[in-house]
């Protein structure tokens, strides 16, 4: 089996490829897509095979996925990049990477997705089958062009039966990733009750591990999620930062923005995460 994984410079990408690795069967292969030769030298000293190209060009596209099984789309453009880049990688580069599946006969297709995709709260945990809701304090043209991609490749296996899986991630964080430190950029101007949802990446690999392998999920969101969002005020404790008094008088605009049931991936895929809180995975040092 031949498995080609996108996004492998990303703080998800470059955790998930050595747990694939271990998981692979002899005579299987993994192959990475990078844009840059110097960054693809790590993979290749792991042993996968190494693509230098851009998912923007088809050409790359088409020489990274020749002779694939598989597709793992980590890749993403988000924060801090202009809105263009955004629907140039999130949306245009995910529809291009999986009509040149199709072409070279890839029988599976795991797509990384976000949970700001589904916009507004719903007055309860986010299931698989919301549709989109325009809006809420995280949307703009990450979570649209993320969501116009589900659509696409949505549409992709309803027309020409590629196998779609999309992992739906929330926030994300462990194992060195700045991302919960970064987190206090917005987090200060949010109500102390304020939650956010959270996956750990030992999780997110075992998500997609399971998406991977799996039989039987051909066009299905699976959410993926921790069992305890956490508040502003446990972030700001988290990163070891006093707690602003003024949180105490603000409103949380969305007390359900973003949070997500994994009852489907629990029932579907046997899906418990190692890491149920955050609290959890800073005890075991895994933060």
């Amino acid at each position: 089996m031949l498995t080609l994984v996108t996004g492998v410079t990303g703080e998800v990408g470059w955790r998930f490829v050595p747990r694939l690795l271990k998981r692979t069967a002899p005579g299987d292969t993994v192959r990475v897509i990078v844009r840059d030769a110097r960054r693809g030298e790590r993979y290749a000293a792991l042993g996968t095979e190494v693509v230098v190209g851009d998912l923007r060009d088809p050409e790359d596209v088409a020489k990274a996925v020749a002779g694939t099984d598989a597709v793992v789309n980590i890749a993403a453009a988000f924060r801090e990049v202009p809105d263009d880049e955004m629907w140039a990688v999130n949306r245009d580069a995910a529809l291009l990477l999986a009509r040149a599946a199709v072409e070279a006969g890839a029988g599976r297709f795991v797509q990384v997705s976000t949970n700001l995709a589904y916009g507004t709260g719903r007055g309860r945990p986010l299931t698989e089958d919301d549709a989109t809701v325009p809006g809420g304090p995280m949307w703009g043209a990450y979570a649209q062009s993320k969501a116009a991609a589900e659509e696409g490749l949505l549409a992709l296996h309803r027309e020409h039966g590629l196998d779609v899986r999309i992992a739906v991630l929330p926030f994300v964080y462990g194992e060195g990733d700045p991302h919960l430190a970064q987190s206090m950029q917005w987090v200060g101007g949010w109500a102390a009750t304020q939650r956010l949802a959270m996956v750990h990446h030992a999780d997110v690999a075992q998500a997609l591990l399971r998406l991977l392998s799996a039989p039987g999920l051909a066009g299905r969101r699976y959410n993926f999620s921790d069992d305890a969002p956490v508040t502003a005020v446990e972030l700001h404790r988290l990163n070891g930062v006093p707690v602003p008094a003024e949180l105490a008088d603000r409103v949380d605009p969305d007390p359900w923005y973003g949070l997500m049931s994994t009852g489907r991936a629990r029932d579907e895929l046997g899906y418990r995460p190692w890491y149920p809180s955050v609290w959890t995975a800073r005890d075991a040092g895994a933060l």
